[in-house]
């Protein structure tokens, strides 16, 4: 009896792997991310000779790890079929910020013992960041020359003030170096050297001394 119950259970496991081995399923969108308000289409599709029974179920992640399912209600079941390969759409018109998780079919055919899950799409539902000022894209990029203009106006402006006061700074340099020159030019060299020798003269000797090195135009103090 019991050799009789292990074979019915292996030859049942056969055939169910035989009946769900000529199910195929394709390869499903594994992201989808739409904005809040919008229309999100969600498919599935498989390749099996018999008619299954679809259902799309979600699952919401928590914050603890824990995986909340619910069956989704489709307001339209028609399934597209071509090259033998079959595709349940699911279309969620006005989307919120709760309908985000994974999106999975759950095909079953009760007769051939058939139930699985195929991949599944996640959903994202965001909320979009709302523009402060509407600009077009001519008035963009006239923000951007003119934002140019000012960054080389105040590069060149500074640099070419600098060069300006250096030259003036240069220009005064030469004028005061030639004021110099033209202060000793028409000056006799002999006669800066006599009146030189005459101040020296009065210095070093006193008035009681002997004048005759010095010149005859020297008068001596009375005592």
């Amino acid at each position: 009896m019991a050799f009789g119950l292990v074979f019915f259970l292996y030859f049942w496991a056969a055939v169910a792997n035989g009946k769900q081995a000529e199910l195929k399923l394709e390869a499903d969108q594994p992201f989808l991310r739409v904005p809040l308000s919008h229309e999100a289409t969600i498919q599935c599709c498989y390749c099996c000779k018999e008619n299954l029974t679809v259902s799309w179920i979600m699952k919401t992640f928590t914050m603890n790890g824990t995986i909340i399912p619910r069956f989704v209600i489709m307001s339209e079941n028609v399934a597209a079929e071509a090259n033998g390969i079959k595709c349940h759409p699911l279309v969620l018109k006005n989307v919120l910020l709760n309908d985000t998780g994974l999106y999975q079919c759950y095909l079953n055919h009760s007769s051939h013992r058939i139930s699985i899950f195929t991949h599944g799409t996640f959903l994202q539902v965001y909320k979009p960041f709302l523009k402060t000022l509407n600009l077009s894209e001519s008035v963009k990029n006239s923000i951007i020359t003119a934002e140019g203009v000012l960054l080389l106006l105040c590069v060149l402006i500074p640099s070419t003030m600098l060069l300006c006061k250096s030259k003036t700074l240069n220009q005064l340099e030469r004028k005061n170096g030639r004021e110099e020159e033209n202060i000793y030019e028409g000056l006799n060299l002999d006669d800066c050297n006599s009146v030189y020798h005459k101040i020296q003269c009065s210095q070093m000797q006193g008035p009681y001394q002997d004048v005759a090195n010095c010149g005859g135009d020297i008068q001596l103090e009375k005592p």
